[in-house]
């Protein structure tokens, strides 16, 4: 069922943006996706498509690259993989990685953590939940959504 309005909801996005209307995700949230049930597989593999493809330049899933492994990040405490060399600007972070964090970072790491080295940002509402409903399903708890 949530795929049927999903979908429906993703042709009439791609038909709005056809006639220049601004980009809309077809979630509400990341948060109000994953409230009720653990996201779905389908959500969780085109979430690995799209992390390997818009992370995996400079993160790995276990192997601390440019950036920190990402493995258990959902959940996680912010700058808390001890062998990594973390930014003073996330140092400073005192949260816990949960979706609502994770969009948030995702969507503007600079005004989230003035000062971080990161300045990638992922634009694309629909493209960010899926990344976390893949970053979730490698915590863990998936079944959990974490929240402070």
């Amino acid at each position: 069922m949530l795929f049927g309005i999903t979908l429906a909801l993703s042709v009439a996005i791609s038909l709005s943006q056809a006639n220049g209307a601004p980009q809309e995700s077809n979630f509400a949230s990341p948060a109000s996706v994953f409230e009720e049930a653990l996201p779905s597989s389908e959500l969780i593999e085109k979430g690995a498509k799209l992390y390997q493809r818009r992370c995996g330049a400079c993160h790995s899933l276990d192997q601390n690259r440019i950036g920190p492994k990402h493995r258990g990040v959902f959940g996680r405490k912010a700058a808390s993989v001890e062998d990594f060399r973390y930014s003073p600007a996330l140092k400073k972070l005192d949260i816990t990685w949960d979706s609502t964090t994770l969009d948030a970072w995702l969507t503007d790491p600079t005004s989230f953590a003035p000062g971080t080295t990161m300045g990638f940002r992922l634009s694309d509402p629909d493209e960010r939940i899926r990344i976390i409903a893949y970053l979730r399903s490698l915590s863990a708890s998936p079944d959990q959504e974490v929240s402070e």
